[in-house]
């Protein structure tokens, strides 16, 4: 790494002169890197296959690209989907089909945002994929069982890259520091602050530390500390990609977290989605999902509170509108937590899926002319409120030669505990009177 700071590219990024030469001077990704690891093992195997590495941005996704290259001795072409379409992937493969012409040397193809390009454009690699002619590398921040064709993934080892650690982040401040700025010194607090705007990403740590570095040699400042950083640096926006894996994984937290009665953990993950720029109305509209499904009858206030929280968002926006919704999380992950409607509702939905047509019984139906009554559609019905309790004993509601199927057994929790002793009085009183088809 003794050339990083050579004048031949003196207006090159930090980020691009830090890049790492070597594999040893990688930082992160040891579960992939470290001895006796997948990409380890790749690298060292010298045989090189196509692959799809899968991280979040800053990750090191094409600076692995890059070293495979070198480490294979291969021909490096990087292609951008965001940037290219079908005739740049036409001339790519053609200087892959010169290079192995007149050097005998393979081509790695790098491909960063693979799941940029359509169907069509990820499906012209499969050949030349197929052949050999090009060792194809794509790079994804977003999930690829969702956005890679299913041939080209299976011609695809898939490698999940992980946000840098705050060691790691600690790590890789250190070496910027020693090598790019050894006169600035940086107070504890500032490197606290610089290391959570980076929020796990190596690339936008040392674009920070670019500015930083620009602003304190215009001001002749040596010494950094967090009041120094808060005047330099723009408010922190955590890197959230509102359409993407990330995304739901978070929603994927929060939820779980409501369901875990963690309120706590379930304010973070909505505080931290809200500071990363989520619509909060989605927010809302999955909290009330939440109502329903984790908790349900055990607590039916929970469902208003949900609801609520929504008006209110609706009627205040924000940031006042959001006290709301962390209020709601709050309610719902100490309320009394219940599936039993919502499996209830699944098994259901199942059942008539693949049951066959039942017809209604003739004491249920509706009998508005008097051709239906002479039919004897409602004739032996019981209304129940003429009943003692307003429950008619032993009445069945289900059609003819279907078995009680018990979908909804309430949970010994919360209002369900009251419900439960309900059912288990009014199927005592079913019993009492000869019903002929027991409850489940």
């Amino acid at each position: 790494m003794t050339d990083l700071f050579s004048s031949k590219n003196p207006a090159a990024p930090l980020a691009e002169r830090l890049r790492p030469r070597t594999l040893d001077d990688v930082i992160g990704q040891s579960h992939l890197l470290g001895p006796g690891k997948p990409l380890r093992l790749a690298f060292e195997s010298g045989k090189p296959y196509s692959m799809i590495l899968w991280g979040p941005p800053g990750s090191g996704k094409t600076t692995l690209a890059r070293l495979m290259a070198h480490a294979f001795d291969a021909e490096y072409i990087a292609v951008s989907a965001v940037l290219s379409g079908v005739k740049d992937i036409r001339e790519a493969i053609e200087r892959a089909q010169i290079t192995l012409q007149r050097t005998d040397r393979p081509t790695l193809l790098f491909v960063d945002e693979v799941h940029r390009f359509n169907k069509a454009q990820q499906d012209a690699f499969l050949p030349h994929v197929e052949q050999g002619l090009i060792t194809f590398i794509g790079a994804t921040t977003e999930n690829p069982s969702f956005e890679v064709n299913s041939a080209l993934l299976s011609r695809a080892q898939v490698y999940a890259l992980r946000s840098l650690a705050d060691q790691e982040l600690h790590q890789l401040f250190e070496r910027a520091c020693s090598l790019a700025m050894p006169d600035l010194q940086f107070a504890s607090d500032a490197v606290e602050l610089l290391t959570g705007f980076a929020d796990g990403d190596a690339r936008r740590l040392l674009n920070l530390l670019e500015l930083v570095q620009n602003a304190a040699e215009t001001e002749a400042i040596t010494h950094i500390d967090a009041d120094y950083l808060g005047r330099v640096l723009t408010r922190n926006a955590r890197r959230f990609d509102k359409g993407g894996d990330a995304f739901y994984d978070q929603i994927s937290a929060l939820h779980k977290s409501v369901r875990g009665s963690h309120p706590d953990a379930a304010l973070y993950w909505l505080t931290h989605m809200l500071d990363g720029g989520a619509d909060p109305r989605y927010l809302a509209r999955r909290i009330i999902r939440m109502a329903w499904e984790d908790i349900g009858l055990a607590d039916p206030r929970a469902m208003q509170i949900a609801n609520d929280a929504a008006l209110t968002y609706d009627r205040l926006g924000s940031p006042e509108g959001e006290l709301a919704l962390g209020q709601a999380v709050i309610y719902l992950a100490v309320a009394a937590k219940s599936n039993a409607g919502y499996a209830a509702y699944n098994q259901a939905k199942a059942f008539i899926k693949q049951d066959k047509s039942r017809e209604v019984p003739v004491h249920l139906r509706n009998a508005p002319t008097k051709l239906m009554k002479e039919l004897g559609h409602g004739r032996e019905y019981r209304y129940a409120h003429d009943e003692p309790g307003a429950y008619a004993a032993g009445e069945t509601y289900l059609p003819e030669g279907m078995e009680e199927p018990g979908w909804y057994q309430p949970v010994p929790r919360g209002l369900e505990v009251r419900i439960g002793e309900k059912l288990t009085y009014l199927r005592t009183l079913d019993e009492q009177a000869g019903k002929k088809k027991d409850r489940v």
